[in-house]
């Protein structure tokens, strides 16, 4: 009898449990915060590089700024198409930086979502949004993970929200788009990067050697559909 009444409050609390479940247990928030650049404990999750690695002389750095009531994220530096004298790196190109998320603890899955908002401040560059997944589209023995990446213009000296869609998101090799029909698993993200090249980038934006400036208050994946 007390094995019966047993497996009758199990299937009670059960009962009880699936009715107070959340909308949210069922279906995912319209909105995911994945960065936010409100503290400096954000710092701790990303980290720098720039063609100085290979002997060029740009320069990067990373930076909380307080704005009184919140604070954003400062990527800020130099871009410069000269390669320091007597380089042993063979470099074709210089003049570009960026900064990128170190990897997550396992993947984040955005497979709910279809978009990815970031709210920035920028000085007229066209800049790189860049999410790292699994590495399925390059051969088993490369270590890369695969880069799927969009041009991100940022208007001058104004908040400014950029929403790109996931299948805006080309897949790139060392920076050169992958010629193929490739579709990328959203729930398999290993990290993101925004990084800036001197040359290139959509017409009408600044372009060249010389200083750069974003600021990036927070990135969030989307569901719009």
């Amino acid at each position: 009898m007390s094995r019966l009444r047993g497996l009758w409050q199990a299937s009670l609390n059960a009962t009880k449990k699936a009715l107070t479940w959340n909308v949210e247990d069922w279906i995912p928030p319209t909105e995911r915060y994945i960065f936010n650049f409100s503290s400096k404990e954000e710092l701790k999750k990303w980290h720098l590089y720039s063609d100085s690695e290979y002997g060029g002389l740009s320069s990067a750095s990373l930076e909380i700024k307080d704005n009184g009531d919140k604070s954003s994220g400062v990527f800020s530096g130099n871009l410069s198409l000269d390669v320091e004298e007597g380089t042993k790196w063979k470099i074709t190109r210089s003049g570009f930086c960026g900064m990128r998320s170190k990897k997550f603890d396992g993947f984040i899955d955005l497979e709910a979502y279809d978009t990815i908002a970031l709210r920035l401040k920028g000085d007229g560059r066209c800049y790189i949004s860049t999410i790292y997944t699994e590495n399925w589209v390059n051969s088993p023995g490369q270590l890369e993970d695969n880069s799927w990446q969009s041009f991100v213009f940022v208007p001058k000296d104004n908040w400014y929200i950029a929403k790109i869609p996931l299948a805006h998101y080309l897949p790139t090799w060392r920076g050169n788009v992958i010629d193929a029909k490739l579709e990328m698993n959203p729930s398999r993200i290993l990290g993101m990067s925004l990084s800036v090249n001197a040359e290139g980038g959509v017409p009408g934006a600044k372009s060249g050697p010389g200083d750069f400036r974003l600021e990036v208050d927070w990135i969030k994946a989307l569901r719009t559909e």
